[in-house]
């Protein structure tokens, strides 16, 4: 089978116009990746074309094929669980069952002249099946799981787990002699594989090891992975030996059922995206999957990795260009080039790809719920793709869709209301196939999805572009924060903005400039009462504010600032009479609608208190004098608010704590006691200043003589 430029690049990218449409564009790799792909293949350079036939052959009725195996005359073996069973499926596709072992799982198959071995897991046994499927245990090491098998020149290897040995097994007559060959310190021996030259490689769970052993049977470790499981080996036609690495282990959990990861619809928040500096191929800390490439002179390089490709079965194209992987999820198929380019082959129905195969000049695929087996060859008649689901997070109106593509390919659209698409959304629209577009057929939604047909080879499709304007939604002024009195604002010089950026309807983030507002600074303001608050719409449209004010005991509300774009406000208070306030600030989305579809929205604060008068501090009679001690006494009275605290200072020095006579200053009326001591005879003077909540302070004195 030809494998040529099947990967793809398909991304999203989602452009916004002031006071007009927005525009989905479907032009790279990523998010297409999020949709769905049948029949279709979506190469390195972001083209979707049509994918190599992929046609099921045989179902086995179990849930998972584990292994596979083929013979010189191209009947291919299934190992299956949680049955045990092994099925055979000849060259013309004609399967039945062939062998039904004790355990649960068949774990690895392999070929040895007319005999098949085949590996159970747990309680692992090696079996040895003749040409009518007569089994009989060939090997018990008394080991948990068997995961791999693999043929020698003179025995078959058997990897095994949980204690991490490798043991050889050489046919003695009717029985077979087993000797451990190697012991490892890894808990798993996962994987097996044999190059060109009879050498054998074997791939450990939990540090991700690769070993080969020569002829002596010694083993040396050729490389060593960050992640955790050697998954797979594959032996390619050069003596090189490809490996598929996991950051997960799924060999140690054979019966669990590979998780679906179902994409999220796009939306359209506008999010602030900081510019970062692009990762090495060789940083692997968010890998789920990585190939390496092991050459024969012990030389190695990673090959490809992937952050969210979760890879389970390795083959080698032997042809000797790259491998191809099947996923543990969405039942997909990537070719991966030696240059390290990915490819999407073919998405299949199934959940996940167990096993590739080579079968004369075409390939097979196995897949787990359900287990079934498939033939890759030839050229699908057909394919189709559909978009991920975008979400305008708002009814929105439809405008037109355009593509570029070659061949005759027809686009459609549907349109509905429910993150997924199901019964509840519209029909799909008769497809169009004329490139340039037309208006968008399908009901006004929330949510909108494209799907392009591709009816024969060579039609490809590249960039699809859908034009939209969401109905108008009110902004929202999620919190507003009154700060402490005398606490004032300032707004810090502003970043310069070309105002042709604006003129011209484009982001400021497109051009590294920061998303939101530089914040004010803070200063001390006397009387000063600052609000700052935080707004947001979900449109995404640019919002100006109003900010109001009312006495709590009148009806109607003044303008203090009018259509400012900054989100705090520091208020004079000393502009405004004693009393308690209430503020109302109100975001408007007038520059990006017009009058007649503009909305707003707001919050009004908790009533405020404007404090403006110092308490008034009296002494409160006269001077007690006893010996060398005086006690001085001074009533404080706040006809604003109330008394928070209150310091006293003697002949001006310096400032000293004093409490209330009721323990706590907490009313608009208060007294203070304060005890000095009078070491000689003369005038002290005794200075107090209180202060209310505002921090307002009144002072008043005394003097004692002794």
């Amino acid at each position: 089978m030809k494998l040529s430029n099947l990967a793809f690049l398909l991304a999203l990218a989602i452009n916004t116009f002031a006071n007009g449409p927005q525009v989905w564009t479907v032009s790279s790799r990523a998010d297409v990746l999020k949709g769905d792909a049948r029949g279709v293949s979506i190469d390195h350079n972001g083209t979707i074309s049509l994918a190599p036939q992929f046609s099921e052959t045989f179902k086995t009725g179990q849930q998972f094929v584990w292994s596979s195996a083929v013979d010189a005359a191209g009947n291919v073996y299934l190992g299956t669980g949680g049955d045990g069973k092994i099925f055979k499926v000849t060259a013309a596709g004609q399967g039945s069952e062939f062998a039904d072992l004790a355990e649960m799982n068949v774990s690895a198959l392999a070929i040895v002249g007319s005999d098949i071995f085949a590996a159970t897991s747990p309680d692992g046994k090696v079996y040895r099946i003749d040409s009518t499927g007569k089994a009989s245990v060939y090997f018990e090491p008394k080991e948990k799981y068997i995961w791999a098998l693999a043929v020698l020149p003179d025995g078959l290897a058997v990897a095994t787990g949980d204690g991490g040995k490798l043991y050889k097994v050489k046919a003695a007559g009717a029985s077979a002699e087993a000797s451990l060959m190697f012991d490892s310190s890894e808990t798993h021996i996962i994987s097996l594989a044999v190059d060109k030259s009879g050498n054998l490689f074997a791939g450990t769970d939990s540090n991700g090891i690769v070993l080969r052993f020569g002829a002596d049977g010694k083993a040396f470790g050729v490389l060593d992975t960050p992640l955790r499981e050697i998954h797979e080996l594959a032996a390619g036609p050069d003596g090189s030996v490809f490996v598929l690495a996991l950051s997960e282990s799924v060999g140690v959990k054979p019966a669990e059922a590979a998780a679906v990861v179902e994409p999220k619809p796009i939306t359209l928040d506008k999010v602030a995206v900081a510019e970062t500096a692009a990762k090495s191929r060789y940083d692997l800390k968010e890998a789920k999957s990585a190939v390496y490439r092991i050459y024969a002179d012990g030389g190695n390089d990673l090959l490809w990795a992937s952050t969210s490709v979760v890879g389970f079965s390795l083959y080698a194209h032997q042809t000797g260009n790259g491998v191809m992987i099947g996923t543990s999820d969405k039942g997909r198929i990537y070719n991966i080039g030696n240059d390290g380019r990915e490819t999407l082959v073919v998405q299949t129905d199934a959940s996940q790809i167990s096993t590739i195969r080579g079968v004369g000049n075409s390939l097979i695929a196995t897949s787990s719920n359900q287990g079934s087996i498939f033939r890759i060859g030839g050229n699908a008649t057909t394919g189709t793709y559909e978009s991920p689901v975008l979400d305008a997070k708002a009814t929105a109106t439809w405008g037109r869709i355009w593509w570029r593509s070659s061949g005759n390919v027809s686009v459609q659209t549907r349109s509905g209301n429910t993150e997924k698409p199901d019964e509840t959304w519209s029909s799909w629209s008769t497809a169009v196939s004329d490139q340039k577009g037309t208006q968008v057929a399908s009901p006004r939604g929330r949510f909108v999805q494209w799907k392009a047909t591709f009816p024969a080879a060579g039609s490809s499709l590249t960039e699809v572009s859908l034009a939209f304007a969401a109905r108008n939604l009110a902004p929202e002024v999620t919190a507003i924060n009154v700060l402490p009195t005398n606490v004032g604002l300032a707004a810090n010089p502003p970043q310069q903005v070309d105002p042709n950026i604006e003129l011209a309807g484009m982001d400021p983030i497109d051009f590294g400039l920061p998303a939101a507002a530089v914040p004010p600074r803070k200063l001390y303001q006397r009387g000063a009462t600052s609000l700052q608050w935080t707004a947001e719409d979900r449109n995404g449209d640019k919002l100006v504010y109003d900010v109001y004010y009312r006495e709590i005991s009148e009806t109607a509300w003044k303008l203090l600032k009018g259509d400012s774009s900054d989100n705090f406000l520091a208020i004079d208070g000393q502009s405004l009479a004693d009393g308690r306030y209430m503020f109302r600030v109100v975001a408007k989305d007038s520059p990006s609608n017009p009058v007649t579809l503009a909305l707003n929205g707001e919050r009004v604060t908790d009533p405020i208190n404007i404090d403006n008068t110092a308490p008034v501090v009296t002494a409160s009679g006269v001077p007690v004098v006893t010996g060398d001690k005086a006690r001085v006494s001074f009533d404080a009275v706040d006809a604003a608010s109330y008394i928070t605290r209150a310091e006293y200072s003697v002949n001006g020095g310096p400032w000293t704590t004093v409490y209330a006579d009721d323990g706590i200053a907490d009313s608009p009326r208060e007294r203070f006691t304060v005890e000095i001591a009078l070491p000689n005879s003369g005038e002290y003077t005794v200075t107090i200043k209180v202060f209310d909540v505002n921090a307002n302070s009144g002072n008043a004195r005394q003097v004692v003589k002794k």
